[in-house]
């Protein structure tokens, strides 16, 4: 199993209430961010089987925009295996459930993501950094997982706004 692990994208400023952080939603560079991933993972010709997002608003709408770019058209499954709360136990037991697929996406949280990330490549308890909109592949085929790579939002930005300049020399006219 091919396993992508996105931290949500971009949302604003945390809120001190957890009742009223639970619905915030994602900013405008948020949604940009889900636009960039989805775009490298259609670039990549990914096509996901499976996508479980925490039950948090800015992560179903990262799993469901990045799942709309890459032409996911069935329901985000939902799972607090992947909520802020959740423990790598819980994680894992998700991975054993969804291993029957070979595409999976999972959109979820700090601090727990990175280190359930961790968790599948290395014994021990290592955390691995992810900034928002942080993606990573992971190979599931054999434990410890191997990470094949981690792209964050940032590179993404950089490689589109090179790609989309002009390749060709610029020329002085006198």
């Amino acid at each position: 199993m091919n396993l992508y692990i996105l931290r949500h994208a971009s949302a604003g400023t945390r809120r001190a209430n957890p009742l009223l952080d639970v619905k915030r939603p994602l900013d405008r560079e948020g949604k940009q961010q889900c636009f960039l991933v989805g775009s490298y993972l259609s670039a990549l010709k990914v096509q996901f089987d499976l996508i479980v997002s925490s039950p948090l608003k800015r992560a179903l709408q990262t799993a469901s925009l990045v799942g709309t770019e890459t032409g996911y058209d069935s329901r985000v499954l939902v799972s607090q295996a992947v909520s802020p709360n959740a423990t790598v136990a819980d994680f894992e037991k998700l991975v054993t459930e969804i291993s029957v697929h070979e595409n999976v996406l999972i959109v979820g949280h700090n601090p727990n993501l990175p280190l359930f990330l961790g968790s599948l490549i290395t014994p021990g308890r290592v955390s691995i950094r992810m900034r928002k909109g942080a993606i990573a592949r992971v190979d599931m085929t054999r434990r410890p997982a191997m990470l094949h790579w981690l792209v964050d939002p940032r590179i993404l930005r950089g490689v589109y706004a090179n790609v989309t300049k002009s390749s060709r020399r610029k020329i002085s006219r006198k």
